[in-house]
């Protein structure tokens, strides 16, 4: 008996070496390029339009997402005042914890999901008492120290970390780590029939879902100058769904029956233009000029600034997404025994559907978080066998050679750092802005 102790005992110790070990690059590297500047926004008892539309602190009386872990999963999250629960989960990119963020955009998909009220300001995140549990897996600034140093027309030099299997081990180091939601404003894209390389991906995906009942909100992705230049048609209604015409693939998105993929509105209502369209959309939400928590500071931001002081807003699916991910927590904050497949079903039949009941832009449409938390859902979610929504295209064999993946910044931008395009649905990724 005492052997069988013994050996289990190690097996416990390596298991949870190897958990605390994941998170470091899977190679050194180094940092490349400045640091994003934002634009700091003085503080100001305006509530933001995308928050007045969703309406949060309606239910914040029943609900305001206590209990609840979201992990974001991004270039990591900045300390913050107003994010006092944010627990560093680890670092894919750099020797840190997460807590460092470089890129001015994890910091601010965290204050969408979570930030604390502050006097003075309207700006809350949609579960301010939720915790935020940040991982950075990605990051435009930094390099394999390994990689070769490419200098644009420009003068400016080519930089990037991340890519689809570093994804896929912060996703399992989230779920193991006990979030509840996981958020995932990144996005690796390419033409269909190009092999993405996203096996181990897909296993983690399934993994934190079943076995670990996380509910996964994810970006659809924003169209760019390459590998996710092409729009998908648009498509209406469940014969659209079940026979789609796309030419560009999205993941983690495409794993439909395990996330929930988010597409971007305009301040109108309408599908934002840049917002990547496709079957495996399932709702949207405002994702166009938000304002959340600065990087740089103790402050608010609104977007991001060049070298010649240039301003881009904060725009995109990945901004877009948050507003999910903070509805998902209220959710599993007020009904604690919803399954995630469950909360997922509460959050898409509430939405305010588009005619026809879905669309490859808006899915079942528009987020309603009041809808979600105090509403009901007439049906039960589907029991299907989860499928990969372009499985049916016949693809080349797969060559790893590629699988580095970039960002797509907040200008529209993107740097591939192979073939594929991993975009941080608007993000940049270069060392410049345009």
């Amino acid at each position: 008996m005492s052997i069988v102790v013994a050996v289990l005992a190690f097996l416990v110790l390596r298991a949870s070496s190897v958990t605390m070990s994941a998170a470091d690059p899977e190679e050194p590297t180094e940092q490349r390029t400045d640091c994003a500047a934002v634009s700091v926004v003085a503080p100001s008892t305006v509530v933001s339009p995308a928050e007045q539309s969703l309406r949060f602190s309606d239910v914040w009386g029943l609900t305001r997402g206590a209990g609840q872990t979201v992990a974001v999963i991004d270039t990591g999250v900045a300390r913050h005042p107003l994010l006092p629960g944010a627990i560093a989960g680890g670092d894919f990119v750099s020797d840190g914890d997460g807590s460092t963020d470089c890129d001015a955009h994890g910091t601010v998909v965290a204050g969408l999901i979570a930030a604390r009220p502050s006097p003075g300001s309207g700006f809350v995140g949609g579960a301010p008492d939720a915790d935020i549990l940040t991982i950075r897996q990605s990051s435009s600034a930094f390099s394999a120290v390994s990689a070769e140093r490419e200098t644009r027309d420009d003068g400016s030099t080519s930089s990037g970390y991340g890519d689809v299997d570093s994804m896929a081990l912060a996703v399992r180091a989230a779920v193991d780590a006990g979030a509840g939601v996981v958020n995932i404003s990144e996005v690796a894209c390419a033409p269909v029939g190009t092999p993405l390389g996203d096996d181990a991906l897909a296993d983690a995906i399934e993994y934190a879902a079943v076995v670990k009942d996380a509910v996964i909100v994810v970006a659809a992705g924003n169209l760019d100058g390459s590998r996710c230049r092409d729009q998908n048609d648009t498509m209406r209604g469940q014969a659209g769904r079940d026979s789609p015409a796309t030419r560009t693939t999205a993941s983690p998105a495409r794993f439909d029956d395990y996330v929930l993929t988010v597409g971007s509105l305009d301040a109108d209502g309408t599908p934002s233009a840049f917002s990547l369209a496709g079957p495996w959309v399932d709702i949207a939400a405002p994702g166009t000029d938000v304002t959340s928590l600065s990087p740089t500071g103790e402050g608010l931001a609104d977007g991001t600034l060049d070298e010649e002081g240039r301003f881009s807003p904060f725009t995109g699916t990945s901004f877009a997404t948050p507003f999910v991910s903070a509805t998902a927590a209220l959710v599993r904050s007020r009904y604690p025994d919803m399954s995630a497949r469950e909360v997922i079903a509460r959050i898409v039949r509430t939405a305010h559907a588009p005619a026809g009941g879905w669309d490859s832009a808006v899915g079942f449409g528009s987020l309603d978080p009041v809808a979600a938390v105090t509403g009901t859902a007439e049906d039960e979610p589907e029991n299907r066998p989860a499928t990969r929504l372009d499985a049916r295209v016949t693809t080349p064999p797969e060559d790893r050679s590629n699988a580095t993946v970039a960002l797509v910044g907040s200008a529209g931008v993107i740097l591939a750092l192979a073939s594929l395009c991993f975009c941080a649905a608007l993000f940049d990724v270069k060392n410049r802005r345009e």
